[in-house]
């Protein structure tokens, strides 16, 4: 979410540079609901289904019977209100054209207000009576065939057909006659049956087009920070199976001043992987490490790698007093001079995802500042092969990680006090690497990425699965009780 929902846009606006751009129909994040979750979620509009029809008001229903021994009666059945409704199963089935929603042993409890008034053929005068009524319609049956699309970028729902039928209907009238309870019977009946059906059938249409409506409303871009967004058009054709929708999104990072133009990207079917172990997760979501080399290509491009580091939890690193022992030319020409680090990238970060491990390769360059009053003197500059793994996990919706160290090389670039002597200078890089580059990097892996849930869904009991080039999220999901007020959009 999404809000669940929702998902990921993209365009060759995206990355410049150093990101090759992708063709325009591939996703990289893919989402897959199972059986269970389209249980889950049909039991949500199940259950806010029957809060919308439960006071429902339907029309008026009158008519003229004929009774024995008294001819003609005029009959009226006014303010019949659905005040409580019962569902006693429901299932939900996906297939090649469609979904379908059949809930069965439907009960409906009607009140309403009696009136019956007729003529006597002694004289001409009308004799007429009034009360109340309860009805009790059992054994409905209500279907719902349900179309999903893809429509520029977002999901279409179309309602396709809906039906319901009832089965029996019972009588109770408070007050009356049995000549009475036995004419409403055979006089209304049917029209109340007719009515109920009625009724719900055009409240669900109500309620589809107002799902409708919500799932179009959903952002194409999820906000990551103020730089950056995820795009979240939907591409290519939604994937329906006996047990499953799909369906795949660009899922790559895009600068959030950037507009991008949905040119058509219905395109053919691919098979969306699921990587779950557990099958009865509700949700399989996949991203490919596209998405997350178009985030470290993104930020590249904008400048956002580069760093001065005149803060360390060692203080005696940003003094040449410090590398006295490590660099003595340093020490010599500028002694107890504080010190900057200069640290910039020479390239986006290359993530590579594998069935062991998440990794990094990151290229920096790392220029050695000497400050001397109001001067920033650079003195050499050291290029650093940085290789480090990752542990990838949910918290709440977002999928953030931490990096270790696993390797590094290093050679100097330049340098203006001579020649340095590398194997000297590698345990203090280890150092400045674990204790600043790191922590660095990990605060903000911290803040995570936002998967594409719709709003009021929560992930949970999520697993996480690497795969060649992917990351697997297998997830049940919750709806809490305090966010149920946001349903009523819906339906």
């Amino acid at each position: 979410m999404p809000p669940f929902l929702l998902l990921l846009l993209f365009a060759s606006s995206f990355i410049h540079g150093h990101a090759q751009s992708p063709p325009q129909t591939q996703g990289f994040i893919s989402m897959l609901i199972t059986q269970n979750g389209l249980d889950f979620v049909k039991n949500l509009l199940v259950e806010k289904a029957i809060s919308s029809i439960v006071s429902l008001r339907l029309p008026n229903i009158d008519k003229g019977a004929k009774i024995p021994f008294l001819g003609n009666v005029y009959l009226l059945l006014s303010d019949v209100i659905i005040y409580q409704i019962d569902v006693a199963s429901s299932v939900v089935k996906p297939g090649e054209s469609g979904i379908l929603i059949v809930a069965s042993g439907v009960r409906c409890n009607l009140s309403m207000n009696w009136y019956y008034a007729y003529s006597t053929w002694i004289g001409p005068v009308e004799i007429s009576d009034r009360g109340l009524a309860h009805v009790q319609v059992e054994g409905m049956e209500v279907e719902l065939s349900l179309g999903l699309e893809n429509q520029e970028g977002s999901l279409d729902l179309k309602l396709k057909n809906c039906n319901s039928s009832v089965k029996d209907i019972s009588i109770k009238l408070d007050g009356g006659a049995s000549w009475l309870y036995q004419g409403i019977i055979d006089a209304f009946e049917g029209n109340i049956g007719s009515a109920v059906e009625n009724a719900i059938t055009k409240k669900l249409g109500k309620g589809i087009s107002k799902l409708d409506s919500y799932l179009k409303s959903l952002p194409k871009e999820v906000p990551v920070d103020d730089h950056s967004s995820l795009n979240v058009t939907i591409i290519n054709d939604v994937l329906l199976s006996e047990s499953s929708v799909g369906f795949e999104t660009n899922g790559l990072f895009i600068q959030r001043k950037d507009f991008v133009h949905i040119p058509n990207l219905l395109h053919k079917n691919s098979k969306l992987p699921i990587l779950c172990t557990n099958s009865s997760k509700m949700l399989a979501i996949t991203l490919d490490e596209a998405v997350f080399n178009s985030a470290s290509a993104l930020y590249y491009d904008a400048k956002f790698m580069h760093w001065i580091v005149d803060q360390v939890p060692d203080q005696s690193v940003l003094n040449t007093a410090g590398w006295r022992f490590i660099i003595p030319q340093l020490y010599k020409k500028y002694p107890n001079h504080r010190m900057n680090l200069n640290i910039s990238l020479s390239s986006p970060p290359a993530v590579e995802i594998s069935n062991q491990k998440a990794g990094v390769h990151v290229f920096a360059d790392l220029t050695i500042d000497v400050l001397e009053e109001d001067e920033v003197i650079p003195v050499a500059c050291i290029s650093l092969m940085i290789q480090a793994s990752g542990l990838v996990k949910i918290n709440g919706n977002n999928l953030v990680g931490t990096i270790r160290l696993d390797d590094f090389g290093m050679s100097l670039k330049w340098s203006n006090i001579g020649n340095l002597r590398m194997f000297l200078i590698q345990p203090a890089m280890w150092t400045i690497i674990e204790t600043v580059f790191l922590p660095y990097a990990n605060s903000h892996l911290s803040k995570g990425l936002p998967l594409p849930i719709i709003h009021g869904f929560t992930l949970q009991d999520a697993e996480i699965i690497l795969s060649t080039s992917k990351v697997g999220v297998c997830s049940d999901v919750s709806f809490a009780e305090s966010n149920k007020h946001y349903l009523q959009f819906i339906m």
